[in-house]
């Protein structure tokens, strides 16, 4: 505190104008000071405070008191205290003339000189009183300690043992807990003065642990003196728990362990019953109370078999006990064992026994998962009305972070002697240097476990009583804030920065205590885990890996050298050599690592979210194990790897929001070029978003297909706003005509694959007012520049647009109008196009225009009466010829999954005829899925549950089989692979389990079997396709009109199948040719195509 000056004196007058007072001196104490200067002060009962005051003014007066005492400055060491008033009531009683102490010497000649002199003596000794009223008691008792506290003396443990040599008996117990209770004071008063309490808890801490091994010194020379026999036996008393990591408490039980030795050529029986006795005389001599109270009391629970094991054993059966029957939990308190009394080389060699076991115990089974079990049982024992106070036991109380530092050390500190260490604060940071813990997580641990502990030593200070609760009481919230500094509403400030810290414990702890990489390091052997290049060898070809030379030489890039990132490397990739050996490809697995590592290594944030994200790095390694396509995404976007550290973002993607997002992104932009290519990266993101929701996140088939749908949407529908918007912009106009996107095929159908391209048709209508020429041309503008910029140059993936459906296909116009889309459909259009219209849907433009051309097909699609015989059978003849001719030359028809027997050709004609003839009488059939429409005809009573689900079946494996060869080879496929190692890869993306590849065909071909028996009989019924112009064998099978546009009959034919007229040539629009089909990483269908010049038939 500052030295009294002039504006103290002013405040005082101040104080006494404002109560009435004459100003100056005039009367002493409280009276002169103002009560409302001892509330500034700190004083809760002013009053009483000013009563107090005077008493000790008096005291401090007479002859001899020179100079006079400053009362300001007084008050101010008073108030630099936790709590003035008890200080001020204390200091009362210290110079009271009646109060001796336990030798009968005054109290207040030895605490008059200090409380005169004022300065640091006085402020310490004030302080003291101020925050322990158990402390203060000691005082009164012992008044010889003063100087100790005044002169802020450092204690000195092993002057317990020599207040004790030589003594015996009640008068060496006293005497014993006299020396410590005079060490305890020096600590506690270096503790309470310190400007910085929670940086200096370790030392407190240790200092505590350092007087009671003393402590316990002292009691084995005690015990000594009483024992008979006491030469035959040498005894070692081991501090566990927080003795052992001298991390103590002010109040608490010392945890030991006790062993024995025969000494003076003794047979081992009399040593360890001799050592049995003086081990019980330890505890005793500790724990009985005496004129001077009790000191603390000694458990000796956790030796071998707890309180039904012996107390004292010998070497060789502590040997026996730890490799045979001891628990997990065992070898974790072992961690702290530390020899702090009695024989120190009989406790050398039961350290050297015990440590070896201690740091292999994460080798044995499920040791992360008990270890993680008895946490939760410590915190389920925790009294239900206790836990919201506990600073302990309870959730992100001190416990939390003991655990998670423990089980880190545990199971690294096998291969990493450097995490040896018994106290919690070192082995953290040791663990932030070796990179297991980040950086700033272990600060905010640190800082964290610092004030914990300080919270728990400043309530067991006040009473010197054992607790690990936070008070309710205001009074002892304000003293518990104001001992650590806190001023003003010092009782909300220490409660509100608890709560705080508490909530961030729990957060990091349920980080690190419970990363899946333990449990898979624990696993590992130690020369597994030192990623040793023998063990690295061995490992890699046990594995599975088709080349570990190559494998080793990406381990050795990845882990060479001294930075954190080659650290943590090397922490992590022992373990997820085994994860990526999970996959198909584990060659393929490492080297996707280090690439994304050499991109990512020096970020903040990737190797830490790896080691610290739940099961992050387990994910990350399943996906480059198991998919090129997703390894393509991820290095063209590697900071996208950040979706695999948090749960929730491995969600489907909303529309709305997407196109927000892609609409902002393409506003920032200045030409047109950069607004599109910012568009087509926030897809390529959500694909990566996608498919490791699939791989990572066990995403089923129709959320994958919905999510790949809605990106496609919304991706068509921010680009036509950037195409509209540049267009527009560039001619200088508004908008003269309303433009729509209807989606075609799967895109209709919302059945979008990870190879899909977008079918779609495009539809303007004129603007009222507005000039037809003039809204045509726009639309013809912005649908070119919205296919030029869906296809503009950069690294992500394409979407290619096919308007291949529209009316006279290739041959008709680009871009149509509603009325000229009506007048075609109303005169010319084609039975199968009616059939295609089945998956028609608005995706992208005016919801107007939408609901208007959806209205306007509605007949074409969902005929009143249905369709008649004539135009079933021109189905079923069209399909039959497909049949004959659309499937590749050389493909097998059991295993081609579009266009094959039971394919998805066959289950999308099926239902397309169902709704053709039955939607007008069933409104559930009016839909443009797949799997809707068959399960809607099964409500229906329009298909049985025995034919619905083999149709359903087949159709969702075969878009699973279709999704699975584009992400596990980065390119389509169209049939079952041949090659057992494609089939295994597709299988393990489809998570069939491992070896399911060599059965894939086979799976396929009777799950399309069943299908095909079905197709037949609903499509044909029953009747088995002819061979020729109009059939096909029913080994064949053909492709859908939803995709392609098949030769229709002559256009000199009067009617259609349908009933509807024909007329030769249909008008044409304005309208350009699309450009050749690329597929989702840019390449021409003739760069993806065989050698035997097929290529996939599309989706």
């Amino acid at each position: 505190m500052p030295p009294p000056d002039s504006t103290r004196s002013d405040d005082a007058d101040a104080d006494a104008a404002a109560e009435g007072r004459p100003r100056g001196g005039g009367r002493p104490g409280g009276e002169r000071l103002g009560a409302a200067r001892l509330a500034r002060g700190g004083f809760q009962d002013s009053g009483r405070a000013g009563r107090l005051l005077e008493e000790v003014l008096e005291r401090l007066g007479g002859p001899d008191a020179e100079p006079e005492v400053d009362v300001t400055a007084l008050v101010a060491d008073l108030g630099a205290g936790a709590d003035p008033d008890a200080a001020l009531l204390l200091l009362v009683r210290l110079l009271d003339p009646r109060s001796t102490g336990a030798d009968g010497r005054r109290c207040d000649e030895l605490a008059l000189p200090v409380v005169r002199a004022g300065g640091e003596p006085r402020r310490r000794l004030l302080s003291l009183l101020g925050g322990s009223a158990a402390l203060g008691e000691t005082l009164l008792r012992h008044p010889e300690h003063v100087r100790d506290v005044a002169e802020g003396l450092s204690p000195e443990p092993w002057s317990i043992v020599e207040a004790v040599r030589g003594q015996r008996g009640r008068a060496g117990m006293d005497a014993l807990r006299v020396a410590y209770r005079c060490q305890l004071l020096r600590v506690a008063t270096a503790d309470l003065t310190s400007p910085e309490p929670v940086a200096l808890l370790p030392a407190v801490g240790g200092a505590l642990a350092d007087l009671a091994s003393a402590a316990l010194e002292g009691a084995l020379l005690l015990a000594r003196a009483e024992v008979e026999d006491e030469q035959t036996c040498a005894l070692t008393v081991v501090a566990m728990g927080k003795t052992g990591g001298r991390e103590l408490n002010y109040i608490s039980d010392v945890d030991v362990i006790f062993l024995a030795a025969p000494r003076s050529g003794a047979p081992e029986s009399t040593a360890l019953a001799v050592g049995g006795r003086l081990a019980t005389a330890v505890m005793r001599i500790c724990g009985e109370s005496t004129a001077e109270g009790a000191l603390w009391q000694v458990d000796a629970a956790l030796r071998p078999e707890g309180k039904n094991g012996p107390l004292v054993r010998s070497l060789d059966s502590h040997r026996e006990y730890y490799q045979r029957w001891a628990k997990t939990w065992e070898f974790q308190a072992l961690l702290k064992a530390r020899v702090v009394a009695g024989d120190g080389d009989l406790g050398r060699r039961w350290l050297e026994l015990v440590e070896p076991m201690v740091w292999e115990a994460a080798g044995r089974e499920n040791f992360v998962d008990e270890v993680q079990s008895m946490r939760r049982r410590v915190e389920q024992h925790v009294r239900r009305d206790e836990v919201d106070r506990q600073i302990k036991l309870g959730p992100g109380g001190l416990r939390d972070i003991e655990f998670s530092v423990q089980l880190l050390q545990l199971v690294h500190g096998r291969a990493d002697p450097a995490l040896r260490s018994r106290t919690t604060l070192e082995a953290l940071a040791a663990l932030r240097d070796g990179g297991y813990v980040g950086r700033e997580d272990a600060q905010a641990l640190d800082e964290a476990y610092r004030l914990l502990r300080c919270l728990e030593h400043r309530v067991q200070l006040h009473r010197m009583k054992r607790t690990h609760l936070m008070p309710t009481a205001e009074a002892d919230l304000r003293r518990l804030g104001r001992s650590l500094g806190d001023r003003g509403d010092a009782d909300r400030a220490v409660l509100q920065r608890w709560k705080g810290v508490r909530r961030e414990v729990r957060r990091l702890h349920e980080r690190l205590f419970y990363r899946p990489l333990l449990s898979a390091v624990a696993r590992l052997s130690s020369d597994e885990a030192r990623l040793s290049p023998e063990a690295a060898r061995a490992r890699l070809a046990a594995l599975g890996f088709r080349d570990p030379a190559g494998a080793m030489r990406h381990l050795e890039a990845l882990t060479e050298g001294v930075s954190r990132r080659a650290t943590i490397q090397r922490h992590l990739l022992p373990v997820m050599l085994s994860w990526f050996a999970d996959g198909a490809d584990p060659d393929a697995g490492l080297l996707a690592f280090r690439r994304i590592s050499d991109a990512l290594g020096t970020t903040h944030w990737y190797l830490g979210m790896l080691r610290d994200e739940g099961s992050a790095a387990q994910r990350l390694a399943r996906v480059l194990s198991s998919s090129r396509y997703a390894v393509d995404l991820l290095i063209r976007s590697p900071e996208t790897v950040a979706l695999l550290g948090d749960e929730a973002e491995l969600v489907a993607p909303d529309k709305d929001a997407l196109v927000a997002r892609m609409t902002a992104a393409a506003t920032r932009q200045e030409s047109a070029g950069e607004a599109f290519a910012s568009v087509r990266s926030v897809r390529a993101k959500e694909l990566v978003r996608i498919v490791l929701g699939d791989l990572a996140a066990g995403w089923e088939g129709p959320l994958v297909r919905q999510a790949l749908s809605d990106l496609t949407d919304a991706y068509l529908e921010g680009a036509l706003g950037v195409a509209t918007r540049r267009v527009l912009a560039r001619r200088g106009e508004d908008a003269a005509a309303a433009l729509l996107l209807v989606g075609m095929g799967r895109l209709g159908g919302r059945e979008v694959g990870y190879a899909s391209d977008a079918d779609v048709m495009f539809v303007y209508d004129p603007l009222p007012e507005a000039s037809p020429e003039l809204a045509a041309e726009q639309a013809v503008e912005i649908v070119t520049e919205l296919r030029k910029g869906l296809t503009g140059p950069g690294p992500d993936p394409v979407l290619e647009l096919d308007a291949g459906l529209r009316p006279e296909g290739r041959a008709g116009p680009l871009v149509r109008s509603l009325e000229g889309y009506r007048s075609y459909y109303e005169r010319w259009s084609a039975g199968w196009e009616s059939q295609a219209l089945l998956r028609a849907r608005p995706v992208a433009g005016d919801p107007g225009l939408g609901e208007a051309f959806v209205e306007m097909v509605r007949p074409l699609r969902w005929p009143d009466g249905g369709i008649d015989d004539a135009a079933v059978r021109e189905i079923r003849k069209l399909k039959a010829r497909m049949e004959a001719e659309r499937l590749p030359r050389g493909a097998d028809p059991r295993t081609h999954l579009k266009l094959g027997m039971g394919g998805l050709s066959d289950v999308e004609w099926v239902a397309q005829l169902l709704q053709l003839r039955h939607a007008h009488d069933h409104p559930g059939l009016r839909t443009t899925s797949t799997i809707d429409a068959l399960r809607a005809a099964e409500e229906a009573g329009l298909l049985s549950e025995q034919d619905q689900e083999p149709l359903v079946q087949a159709w969702c494996v075969a878009s699973q089989l279709r999704d699975a060869g584009i992400v596990w080879r980065g390119r389509p496929v169209d049939s079952v692979p041949s090659d057992l190692r494609d089939a295994e890869g597709m299988s393990r993306v489809m998570r069939r389990g491992p070896g399911s590849g060599a059965s894939l065909a086979q799976d396929w071909r009777r799950t399309a079997r069943h299908a095909r028996e079905v197709v037949e009989r609903l499509l044909y019924g029953n009747r088995p396709p002819r061979t020729g112009g109009e059939g096909a064998s029913p080994g064949r099978a053909g492709g859908s009109p939803s995709r392609t546009r098949p030769d229709a009959p002559s256009r000199d034919r009067r009617t259609d199948g349908f009933g509807r007229p024909r007329v030769a040539s249909p008008p044409r629009d304005a309208g350009h040719f699309p450009p050749p089909r690329r597929d989702p990483f840019g390449r021409s269908s003739r760069e993806r195509r065989g050698e035997d010049g097929t290529g996939p038939a599309g989706p």
